[in-house]
């Protein structure tokens, strides 16, 4: 029987999206401590051997982040019809993905990590420190996988202020142990993966403390339940398909930042600085996004077209009203901003020269980043694969038209067309999402 809806407000979209905000806040803040704890040794390769092993573990890390999208959207609909015992039963589900996943790094990490060395090489001693550190944050996988599938589970309750918490107790204890292993004790390199694991596994207890409401019953552990093959299989595809989409989306990024590599190390320096506005832009509207997850799930489950419609709108018109003062934002600040990132008076013209693009950046994907929390929140994960495929042929087309054209005008250009692609080719199978709800029948 589905759940009483609740109302779609401003005020319930933004008790979701505020927390993931400032959730995603602290993430930078934690990458500058490890960077700068280490720099304090006065030695340039810790630093290297840090940055290179975190973008390593980060990238296999990243192959899970299914988890959180996939958890979200199913979770949320199976809170929208009222089926509580599988809300337990899906968060068991992705739990145990999140645990085989980790025991699959720890025992295939010799392999990975030859791979990833082999790919990004480095100097004997940046990769022996780096393999050192790989060595021990590879103990944590288990927990940092699962903790995807937690977030991902919290977000589709509503209950984002417990991510804001669960990654408030991880970056902090992770920040105040990087300062005492290594400033205090002088463990360098691998003090600061010790901090990382000790912050993963004891946020893994947090949030399963958070997630408590789930194990209240006997839903969590029934296994006729969690094993059911129907609903394994469900899960599996939606989250293959979220995992290809974002491959995909991987892909472009990388084309990306290859392709301005050929243009100079000038060119290659300013879009690295631009890039971090990029970032910016994403960590503000993955709050409006999920939010849309959130809500478009729950009365998808609910099976409540007049909610899915409303959910989808107003977090959208959030969202997407984000966008403009984020711009602007860019706009004004982005000379003061690139001037504190980089001190190379080159890279700073640079920069500056391509600055109208990042500016035009938020108001070119705030469609995509919208219809993507709406698509994930609707389990319509094949339609977000397809669109994505379709996407990236035309910015392919875009790139072999506009690069040899206009150079790194032509590449921004290029990176715009994909994210407007993205919102087009998601906003023509927004129709089709809405005809599919079915109304329950009402009583006679």
């Amino acid at each position: 029987m589905s759940a009483e809806p609740q109302a779609i407000t401003h005020r319930r979209i933004l008790k979701i999206a505020v927390p993931i905000v400032l959730s995603n806040a602290t993430v930078p803040i934690l990458g500058a401590v490890d960077t700068g704890v280490v720099g304090q040794l006065g030695l340039a390769a810790p630093i290297g051997a840090i940055g290179l092993g975190a973008v390593i573990i980060s990238m296999f890390y990243w192959i899970y982040s299914f988890l959180r999208m996939g958890t979200t959207g199913l979770v949320a609909q199976a809170r929208g019809a009222g089926e509580v015992a599988e809300t337990g039963a899906l968060l068991t589900r992705a739990l145990l993905i999140g645990a085989a996943g980790g025991l699959m790094f720890i025992l295939l990490q010799w392999p990975l990590f030859h791979a990833a060395f082999a790919v990004a090489p480095a100097s004997d001693e940046v990769e022996g420190l780096a393999r050192t550190y790989l060595s021990i944050r590879v103990w944590g996988a288990p927990a940092a996988i699962a903790i995807f599938a937690i977030n991902g589970w919290l977000i589709a309750m509503e209950r984002t202020r417990a991510v804001l918490i669960l990654q408030i107790w991880m970056n902090g204890l992770n920040i105040v142990l990087d300062l005492w292993f290594v400033l205090g004790l002088g463990l360098g390199v691998g003090g600061v993966a010790v901090a990382t694991i000790i912050a993963e596994w004891t946020a893994l207890g947090l949030g399963l403390w958070l997630c408590r409401s789930a194990f209240a019953g006997d839903q969590w552990r029934d296994w006729a339940r969690v094993f059911d093959r129907a609903r394994i299989a469900r899960m599996a595809r939606v989250n293959a398909d979220i995992l290809v989409r974002s491959v995909l989306l991987q892909i472009t990024f990388v084309a990306f930042l290859f392709l301005g590599a050929d243009l100079g190390d000038v060119t290659l320096a300013a879009n690295q600085v631009l890039v971090q506005f990029l970032q910016i832009t994403a960590f503000a509207m993955d709050g409006f996004a999920f939010a849309a997850e959130a809500l478009v799930g729950s009365a998808l489950g609910a099976r409540n077209r007049a909610l899915l419609r409303r959910s989808a709108v107003m977090a959208s018109v959030w969202g997407c009203g984000l966008a403009l003062p984020l711009g602007l934002g860019f706009w004004l600040a982005g000379p003061w901003l690139i001037d504190t990132m980089a001190k190379a008076p080159e890279v700073q013209h640079a920069a500056r020269i391509y600055l109208p693009w990042v500016a035009l950046a938020p108001v070119a994907g705030a469609a995509a980043w919208m219809l993507d929390g709406i698509f994930i929140g609707a389990t319509r994960t094949r339609q977000m694969r397809n669109a994505m495929l379709v996407s990236v042929l035309i910015y392919a087309a875009a790139l072999a038209i506009l690069l040899p054209a206009f150079g790194n005008h032509g590449l921004w250009a290029a990176l715009m067309v994909l994210n407007v692609a993205r919102g087009i080719t998601l906003f023509l199978r927004y129709p089709a999402l809405e005809r599919d709800v079915t109304p329950l029948p009402t009583a006679a």
